[in-house]
C-alpha cells in the first residue's frame, strides 16, 4: 500500500507536544518502569539500558533517576533510539542534571533502525560509509557546564538527524546513520571499559524500554518482525523488555468515535504481539518468558490534566481542544482525515459531551514483559 502523502504523524510537533504537556501518560509509563527495576540482574562493567524511542526524554530521565535510587554506584549504559531531531534536542536538555547526580554515566543516542540500535551499527554496508559517530567529552563539573557544551552541538545534530519519508509506509527514514556518545571527561578511565567503540556489535541489555514504538495501524507481523524481534534479541541473560502501547476501550477512543463510527486503531493486542514472537523466536523460544500478564496488572490508565473546575456546564476552548488533540493524537488520525471534520464544529460539541460524561477524559494503554533467562 502506498500513500499519496506520506503519513508522518510522529513528526507534528504541535500534536506531539500539546499531548505531552497535557496527558500523563509519560509519567505512568515512568511508574511502570520502575517497576522491573527490582528484578534486574546487572553484571560488570555497567547496567545497560536501550530506550527504544525516546521521546521527549521524559520517561527516559524519570527511569534513570529511580536507577539511581535503586543502584546508585553502578556505571550505568544508555542508548536512547530516536529519529525526530527536535526530541533528541529536548533530550539532551535533560542529560546535565543526570550527568552531576550519576557521574558514571555514558549515554548514546542514535537515529539507527530497531534492528541496528542496539548494536550501533548499520546494516547496509553502502551505510557505513556514511556513518556519522560523535564522541563528545564532558569538562567540568557542574550541570550548567554541561548544559553549555551539549547546547553547542546543533550543527552535528543537523546534518546527523535529517530525516525522510519512506514511499511506501510513509514511516520516517534516516538519511544518514548517526551516533553521539557522551561521558564526563572526568570519568572517562572508570569508564573505559563502559564506552562504546565504531564498529563493536554489542547489545546485552539489562532493561529494554519500548513505550509506544509503532504505529497502531500496523499488523503483528511487521511490529514483530521489525521491532519486538530485535528488540528482544538485544536482551542479555536475565535482561527484562517493557513494551506499552494505546489499547482502546477508553473515553479517548470513545471521542473519536463520534466522528468516525468505525474507527478501531488498536487492532493488535499483547496476546497476539507475543503470539508472533513465539513463532519468530523458534527453538529459541525456550531461553525466554513471554509474560502477558492478567488485565488488572498489564492495563493502567493516563489522564489528560484537568482543574477541579474546568469540567464545568461551559468548557473553555483551551480545555476542549487539548481533549480533542489527545484523542486523535492517540488514535493517530491523519491530517487529510482531520480536514474535514476540523470544518464543522461537530468534533468540539462532540468533545464537551465526552467530558462531561466521564468528568474528564483518560485513555488505556496496556503493557507486557519479555525476559531472557539467565544462563
Amino acid at each position: 500500500m502506498t500513500f499519496d502523502h506520506p503519513f508522518r504523524f510522529y513528526d507534528n510537533r504541535q500534536k506531539y507536544l500539546a499531548f505531552v504537556n497535557t496527558c500523563s501518560e509519560k509519567w505512568q509509563v515512568a511508574k511502570r518502569v520502575a517497576l522491573e527495576l527490582g528484578h534486574l540482574r546487572p553484571e560488570p562493567p555497567a547496567l545497560r539500558v536501550f530506550d527504544a524511542g525516546m521521546g521527549d526524554g521524559t520517561v527516559l530521565s524519570h527511569t534513570m533517576r529511580a536507577l539511581h535510587f535503586q543502584y546508585p554506584t553502578l556505571p550505568f549504559y544508555v542508548i536512547g533510539k530516536e529519529i525526530s531531531l527536535e526530541d533528541i534536542r529536548l533530550s539532551l536538555e535533560k542529560l546535565p542534571d543526570r550527568f552531576v547526580e550519576h557521574p558514571a554515566s555514558v549515554f548514546v543516542f542514535t537515529n539507527l533502525y530497531y534492528a541496528e540500535a542496539p548494536w550501533l551499527k548499520p546494516r547496509a554496508d553502502h551505510m557505513v560509509e556514511d556513518f556519522n559517530y560523535k564522541v563528545v567529552e564532558l569538562g567540568g563539573s557542574s550541570a550548567y557546564e554541561y548544559g553549555q557544551q551539549l547546547g553547542s552541538m546543533d550543527e552535528f545534530l543537523v546534518d546527523g538527524w535529517q530525516a525522510t519519508a519512506s514511499k511506501k509506509t510513509g514511516n520516517p527514514l534516516y538519511v544518514k546513520p548517526s551516533v553521539l556518545v557522551m561521558y564526563r571527561k572526568d570519568q572517562r578511565f572508570l569508564l573505559d571499559s563502559v564506552i562504546p567503540r565504531s564498529g563493536e556489535q554489542r547489545a546485552d541489555f539489562d532493561l529494554v524500554l519500548a513505550s509506544q514504538p509503532w504505529r497502531a495501524r500496523m499488523g503483528a507481523d511487521f511490529k514483530v518482525q521489525y521491532v519486538l524481534g530485535p528488540l528482544t534479541q538485544a536482551l542479555r541473560p536475565a535482561g527484562r523488555l517493557l513494551a506499552v502501547h494505546s489499547i482502546g476501550s477508553d473515553p479517548g477512543l470513545e471521542l473519536v468515535r463520534e466522528i468516525w463510527p468505525d474507527e478501531d486503531p488498536f487492532q493488535v493486542n499483547r496476546h497476539e504481539l507475543l503470539r508472533k514472537l513465539k513463532v519468530m523466536l523458534g527453538d529459541e523460544v525456550n531461553n525466554f518468558e513471554l509474560d502477558a500478564a492478567a488485565d488488572d496488572q498489564a492495563i493502567f490508565q493516563f489522564r489528560m490534566h484537568t482543574l477541579p473546575d474546568e469540567i464545568a456546564e461551559s468548557i473553555g476552548t483551551s480545555t476542549l481542544f487539548a481533549a480533542w488533540n489527545a484523542a486523535i493524537y492517540v488514535a493517530q488520525i491523519e491530517d487529510q482525515r482531520l480536514e474535514a471534520a476540523l470544518k464543522e464544529s461537530q468534533y468540539l460539541q462532540a468533545t464537551a459531551r465526552i467530558l462531561h460524561k466521564h468528568n474528564g477524559l483518560w485513555f488505556n494503554d496496556e503493557s507486557f514483559v519479555v525476559s531472557r533467562k539467565p544462563d
